[in-house]
């Protein structure tokens, strides 16, 4: 089996970003007086909080990686990348490494629409180095007719987009597909949340929202893998017994929660 990695990121404003951009002298700026001016200078502009790609911050990368094992059995790995201290660069060096690793098949939700142009702008202003997810067919002529950026193509399957047949009236939220798919779905914390949570040092709590939603994200994909007909009845039932072991694994209280939640 091709390894699949599905991944979802969480971000912040990036107030450093953002005052060098506009020319602020943050020096004699309290951290929590930019935060209010960026969000405020965003909210007169657009009349919401939500800044553009560029501008996000990214403090968590959360992953589901399967694979087989080249000695035998299935393997299913959920975990956020780095540590609660890393830089954004090195989690983002890291992302790219597991690419460089694996070169798996990508899946998100909405990630052509967010995850992954962010994650383009921050490797820029950091200098990254991700070779192999850049793959146009240079260096590897496969990679000419399907690789990670081209929208059709499916090296990266943006799951909404995808479903939404590339049409964004009709995108639906994760949380809702997850919930009528009669999977748990978004629990205690989303989106809007993250940059309180942030900035009340709760970068744990961001982890573990961030890592159901991969969680969520790679239990709908098997839903769509077996409306494909990529799965059979038996197989989609086994990959869905081994997602449930690999939570059950887990004793953090988020996992027992997702578990509760799921039923």
């Amino acid at each position: 089996m091709h390894p699949t990695l599905v991944f979802d990121i969480e971000t912040v404003p990036d107030l450093a970003g953002f005052a060098a951009v506009n020319s602020i002298d943050t020096a004699a700026l309290p951290q929590a007086e930019l935060a209010e001016m960026t969000l405020l200078a965003r909210r007169q502009k657009t009349g919401s909080d939500f800044m553009p790609h560029h501008l996000h911050r990214i403090v968590a990368i959360s992953c589901v990686l399967r694979r087989s094992d080249p000695g035998g059995g299935d393997q299913l790995k959920v975990w956020s990348l780095g540590e609660p201290d890393s830089s954004e660069a090195e989690l983002i060096q890291r992302f790219y490494d597991g690419i460089e690793r694996y070169t798996p098949q990508l899946v998100s939700w909405n990630g052509g629409g967010f995850d992954l142009p962010v994650l383009h702008y921050r490797s820029l202003v950091h200098g990254i180095a991700a070779a192999r997810y850049w793959d146009w067919g240079d260096d590897d002529k496969d990679f000419k007719w399907n690789n990670y950026l081209s929208r059709y193509h499916t090296r990266h399957l943006d799951l909404m987009d995808v479903l939404a047949m590339f049409q964004p009236r009709a995108n639906a939220p994760l949380d809702q597909m997850a919930k009528l798919c009669g999977f748990p779905g978004k629990l205690g914390m989303d989106g809007s949340m993250v940059l309180d949570a942030f900035q009340q040092g709760e970068i744990d709590a961001i982890r573990n929202y961030c890592e159901t939603d991969v969680m969520n994200t790679w239990l709908v994909y098997l839903r769509f893998q077996k409306m494909r007909g990529t799965l059979s009845e038996s197989a989609y039932a086994a990959e869905i017994e081994l997602a449930r072991s690999t939570v059950q694994a887990h004793a953090a209280p988020h996992w027992q929660e997702f578990l509760a939640a799921w039923g």
